[in-house]
């Protein structure tokens, strides 16, 4: 295709809660990425391939809140700029900084440097669930409780995975469902490979929950993944965590948080501490013996 095509892009009001549904409705009618500016006045990008018939707008006003400001045109390397003015470096929890690949800065003191690459999978750090389980990941290490083995399920790029492992856990298994979040783990491993010396963090595999190799009993799970999947998954997710084995669990808004709180204990889990960050919580909860 002549490079000079322009491409084409949308800029949209949308709020925080809905820019998880509203991102799925643009991929799903041909948008190629979309993401949330992260300040004021938090405009919502959605980008399409040059010469495609741009979709009908009007099903958006389905979405509290959601307007089109306008649609736009440009050329490849505006997109490049564009799309890296939205992902900065960022501090996690008490001890993790996170950067894109572009950004070449040290570290602050005292916390430990991850390299992303935004796009290649959701668990990058810049969503407010994969942040708030860092830090409930630290608040477990920091308290002798984040123990061996380890299960990240729907792990996308891994990165809280890693995490656990960077906080001391041994035994580290990944895994999602989306075949594209296999190379991506496997990517994202060699972005850090400076940090990980050589070694592996966590070993994983593209599957499902009711995978052999998910069987267990596991001591600590991380699960940031939607309420409505933890439901789905709850009856499988049981059975495998160890006694008194740890739940991680985010992808949860606010408002439904009594609603997560009750799926919960009634498989056999009890709350512990929930965490919010906007409009989203993570919950770490206990499950019984």
């Amino acid at each position: 295709m002549d490079s000079a095509t322009p491409h084409q892009r949308w800029l949209l009001d949308v709020p925080e809660a809905s820019a998880d549904a509203v991102g799925d409705w643009l991929t799903g009618h041909g948008a190629t990425a979309t993401y949330r500016m992260a300040d004021p006045p938090f405009t919502f990008y959605a980008y399409f391939p040059p010469g495609l018939a741009l979709p009908d707008p009007a099903p958006l006003a389905a979405f509290p809140g959601v307007r089109l400001l306008r649609a736009e045109t440009f050329q490849d390397e505006d997109w490049l700029a564009k799309s890296r003015e939205g992902f900065g470096p960022i501090e996690v929890g008490r001890g993790f900084f996170i950067r894109p690949l572009w950004e070449d800065c040290p570290a602050p003191a005292g916390r430990t440097p991850i390299v992303v690459n935004p796009g290649l999978a959701f668990g990058t750090g810049g969503h407010e669930t994969t942040r708030l389980c860092m830090g409930l990941v630290e608040d477990l290490a920091d308290r002798g409780e984040l123990l061996d083995p380890v299960l990240d399920i729907g792990a996308g790029t891994g990165i809280l995975a890693l995490a656990a492992w960077l906080r001391g856990a041994r035994r580290v298994t990944a895994f999602d469902h989306d075949p594209d979040c296999g190379p991506a783990m496997t990517d994202f491993m060699e972005l850090n490979a400076a940090l990980l010396g050589g070694q592996t963090p966590f070993t994983h595999f593209v599957g499902e929950l009711d995978d052999p190799r998910v069987d267990g009993p596991w001591r600590t799970v991380l699960a940031n993944i939607l309420l409505e999947t933890i439901q789905d998954l709850l009856p499988r997710m049981a059975p495998i965590t160890a006694p008194g084995g740890m739940l991680v669990a985010s992808g949860i808004l606010a408002e439904r948080q009594v609603e997560a709180l009750v799926s919960l204990a009634a498989y056999g889990f009890r709350p512990l501490q929930v965490v919010q960050e906007g409009a989203w919580i993570a919950i770490l909860a206990q499950r019984l013996p």
